[in-house]
């Protein structure tokens, strides 16, 4: 996990904060991945969605990132559980990845902590952003 600033909107904060009480409602398992995301669900800073910069990651923002290491490309749409298929790129909240991409910036690197180390991701560009577009309810 990094220590840099990130942003959410109190509408995605929301709505995640359901999920991983949903999650915890139905398993009695501790779950290393959700105390993850509540981690940087917590320690994020909230903003309006009607204010958000265009350059931050949001769910259902799909983004091009570069794994620093391997120099690997990839886009992925952040998505919830249920809308997920890394054959269309559509890439898990739950997921490593996708929660070390929410709520940073184009230009961050982002290093996260995975089973096999560490993996670092630079956001080189946001292509979609719901609410960029106006949509305010994805």
């Amino acid at each position: 996990m990094s220590d840099q600033t990130i942003y959410i909107t109190q509408f995605d904060m929301d709505r995640l904060m359901d999920l991983i009480e949903s999650i915890r409602a139905c398993t009695k398992k501790v779950n290393k991945n959700i105390e993850k995301l509540e981690h940087e669900l917590l320690r994020a800073n909230l903003v309006d969605q009607k204010k958000v910069s265009k350059d931050i990651i949001t769910m259902n923002s799909t983004v091009m990132v570069t794994d620093v290491d391997s120099g690997e490309q990839n886009t992925y749409t952040l998505v919830f559980p249920s809308e997920a298929d890394i054959a269309q790129n559509k890439l898990s909240i739950l997921a490593p990845r996708g929660m070390a991409l929410l709520g940073y910036s184009r230009g961050d690197i982002v290093v996260w902590d995975v089973p096999g180390g560490n993996m670092k991701l630079r956001i080189d560009n946001i292509l979609y952003q719901p609410e960029a577009a106006g949509r305010y309810d994805l």
